[in-house]
């Protein structure tokens, strides 16, 4: 054998998941009795609501299913998450428009299989999630980032988007609201991207997997609407995929169920790759998201409000710390300062000059994990999720305080 390659040069290229890796050492320090603080996962700490785990218990008992079942999803699965796209996004989705997934990664990593050939550019506004770049590579695209600081709110422009388009440019990456930043993109500006995309003949690939996680100015009122790009540009449905899932919004990240809605004709070729890749998604989960989809919404506004309220303490503490400037989140459960005023500086006898040996420094000194800028795009900013409970939020917050006094 004269061939000494242990991996395919293709799977040797993709890098760890970063907020993965990072709360896998946290979780490692804690196991060695370390009082570590985590706000790497992107994940809430709710169980499941009860009535989604007891549909899922019902759902083991019924030999139905036991046995393989179509690829795209169970039936009446697709009908409903047609249904809430209908409601949610302002797309007249049918069911055969749906192709139901393990989990919004699956459905990412098809969507871009099934619109990428080698060498199509895919425009992703910057600071993105972790798995886009990876799985844009795996399909054979290539990455054009286009940044957004903070003082901008992370938010891209039409303008930057023209200028970074080129004859190469495929599809563009729409998030909102965002992760890792909380972003959530004003209606006008959704529209004027959309018809932007639809004028150039740009697909767009929408992940909406927080839409229902938003807040409002004031927490007693109702809260803002992430808008759908489909929803604000209608004629635009003919070239978008919608990313979704239950994972966020329904406290189900172990269940891995997810799902892409777009053209038919798209969701057919989805459908047969899937069809190849893992058939059809654990019937187990597939019942337990029609139950979570069609059942009482109560637990979701619960989790909403213990979410937005640990919004306003986070953003209120960290901000109360010199060198760390902390737009408000809008979306998500994530808060995402510019720490680049901290950079340069001596703190405990070190000098970091990234956020990656500043997210170091913190872990070793403070005992604090938070995701560093660089896993998501340039250096100078941290990830904090705030999907962890009250007492350890303020707690991490305020040893941050003493650490950067």
């Amino acid at each position: 054998m004269t061939d000494q390659r242990r991996l395919s040069a293709r799977i040797s290229a993709i890098a760890e998941s970063a907020t993965l890796k990072v709360d896998a050492k946290a979780k490692a320090l804690q196991a060695e009795g370390r009082p570590v603080i985590s706000y790497a996962a992107g994940e809430p700490d709710f169980p499941t609501p009860a009535h989604i785990v007891d549909a899922a218990l019902e759902a083991v008992r019924d030999p139905r299913n036991h046995r393989y079942t179509p690829a795209a999803g169970l039936p009446d699965l697709r009908e409903a998450i047609a249904a809430k796209t209908r409601r949610d996004s302002g797309l007249d989705a049918a069911a055969n428009q749906v192709v139901v997934t393990n989990g919004g990664k699956q459905a990412v990593y098809q969507a871009f299989q099934v619109l990428l050939d080698e060498g199509d550019e895919v425009l992703v506004p910057t600071p993105y999630w972790t798995t886009y770049p990876e799985a844009i590579k795996l399909a054979g695209g290539t990455q054009v980032d286009v940044f957004a600081g903070s003082e901008q709110g992370y938010l891209v422009t039409v303008e930057q988007l023209e200028a970074a388009r080129t004859e190469r440019t495929r599809a563009l990456l729409f998030v909102s609201p965002s992760n890792p930043t909380g972003a959530v993109y004003p209606p006008e500006q959704v529209k004027a991207i959309g018809e932007w995309a639809l004028e150039h003949g740009i697909w767009v690939i929408s992940d909406e997997i927080y839409q229902n996680l938003t807040y409002a100015e004031d927490p007693e009122s109702a809260p803002a609407r992430a808008l759908s790009i489909v929803e604000a540009v209608p004629a635009l449905a003919d070239q978008a995929i919608l990313v979704n899932g239950v994972a966020k919004t329904y406290a189900m990240t172990g269940w891995r169920l997810g799902w892409m809605v777009g053209p038919a004709d798209v969701m057919k070729g989805a459908a047969n790759l899937q069809s190849h890749l893992t058939s059809n998604v654990s019937n187990i989960s597939q019942r337990a998201a029609l139950a979570a989809l069609t059942g009482p919404q109560e637990p979701v506004e619960e989790m909403r409000r213990a979410f937005d309220r640990r919004r306003r303490t986070i953003v209120a503490e960290l901000s109360k710390i010199d060198g760390m400037s902390v737009p408000v989140p809008e979306g998500a459960f994530y808060v995402y300062p510019d720490v680049s005023g901290l950079l340069g500086r001596e703190w405990g006898g070190a000098t970091p000059t990234t956020s990656l040996e500043l997210a170091d420094l913190m872990l070793e000194q403070a005992e604090v994990a938070a995701v560093p800028g660089e896993a998501f795009g340039p250096s100078g900013f941290l990830r904090f999720s705030y999907a962890l409970g009250d007492d350890p939020l303020l707690e991490g917050v305020q040893r941050l305080q003493r650490l950067f006094a």
